[in-house]
């Protein structure tokens, strides 16, 4: 048997659940796990994590339901349960890569890292000690397109599901987002949406914060205003620097990296608007 997980949201109707036991039912499958939602605009939400003979064809399958399912304003998807591909993207500061890493070697990560690139070369001794493949892409006397086309000729060996920015400290142009279009996903080191841009700690410093945190969330083309996949928070004092603030930040921001993509590589996030729908 093999599992699959199918995805399914639009517009609320009675009977969707049905169809999608029934029809899983008729082509010998088994279901192992399945939780839905609702929204208050009735707009309809399930995830299907399911067991399936070998043979089994997933286009059958969607088949079947789009006969079933007359609504042509569900969104239907099945895909085998399995690690994704992912490439990494990295500056200079190592705590969240190396979180990542140490994960990854102990198989904790749902993911298969098939190289990380940074415009700087600091970080391949670290990566190097995993055996994973590293790639340095400078930015130094190039214009931001040039950078990014360099980036992605590398991205397109690899073939990635997912890029996952572990602290890479440039924007990315519109152009290049489009190329991943709700497949990129940041740690930004604040509490989204406050403190937007650089040196948030330094602004939630000066602004007398009493909490600090970190978000995770797909990248679009507006800065660090992406759908919000996971956040966290540590409370703080007039006693914390912002030097103080920022390294006890990185201890968020690992954990809240790790927790967004454990979902993302789940399939348990959909995005709705400029929000997500976790399942």
């Amino acid at each position: 048997m093999i599992k699959h997980i199918l995805l399914m949201d639009g517009p609320d109707a009675k009977g969707l659940i049905f169809h999608v036991t029934s029809v899983l039912y008729k082509n010998e499958c088994n279901i192992l796990a399945q939780d839905e939602y609702v929204s208050p605009d009735r707009q309809f939400f399930m995830r299907t994590e399911f067991e399936a003979p070998e043979h089994l064809d997933p286009e059958k399958v969607l088949k079947d339901l789009r006969e079933n399912i007359l609504s042509t304003a569900i969104n239907l998807r099945i895909s085998p349960k399995k690690k994704k591909d992912v490439i990494v993207l990295c500056t200079k500061e190592h705590h969240c890569l190396s979180d990542l890493l140490i994960r990854y070697n102990f198989d904790e990560l749902d993911a298969n890292i098939l190289a990380v690139v940074s415009n700087y070369n600091i970080l391949q001794p670290l990566v190097s000690k995993f055996g994973i493949p590293f790639h340095y892409v400078s930015h130094e006397h190039k214009t931001r397109e040039q950078h990014e086309e360099a980036i992605l000729r590398t991205l397109e060996i690899y073939q990635p599901e997912y890029v996952v920015l572990a602290k890479y400290m440039r924007i990315l142009s519109p152009e290049f987002v489009a190329h991943y279009p709700s497949k990129i996903v940041n740690i930004h080191h604040s509490f989204l949406p406050a403190f937007i841009g650089a040196n948030p700690y330094r602004q939630a410093y000066e602004r007398g914060v009493k909490i600090i945190g970190a978000t995770a969330h797909f990248v679009n083309n507006n800065l660090d205003e992406g759908p919000i996949i996971a956040q966290n928070i540590k409370n703080v004092d007039h006693r914390y620097t912002y030097q103080d603030m920022a390294r006890d930040g990185k201890e968020v921001e690992k954990s809240v990296l790790t927790q967004a993509l454990k979902l993302v590589f789940n399939d348990r996030v959909f995005i709705y608007g400029n929000r997500t729908v976790i399942l």
